[in-house]
């Protein structure tokens, strides 16, 4: 099994300075921000039924 995957930008203030997040309830996936002091946790949800079909048909025809 390989390592998991880091974000590389928190997701509310858009800077690098991310550290995995230590929580009394041991939750996997958490990490916390240095620059605006916010904690978010990752979770992987599923792959989706429909797969790769893409559904924007929308554009000009050529």
């Amino acid at each position: 099994m390989s390592e998991r995957a880091a974000p590389f930008y928190c997701p509310y203030c858009g800077d690098e300075d991310l550290r995995p997040h230590e929580s009394p309830q041991g939750s996997h996936g958490a990490w916390e921000c240095g620059a605006c002091n916010r904690a978010f946790q990752l979770k992987f949800l599923g792959l989706l039924a429909r797969g790769l079909e893409r559904s924007d048909t929308g554009g000009d025809r050529i």
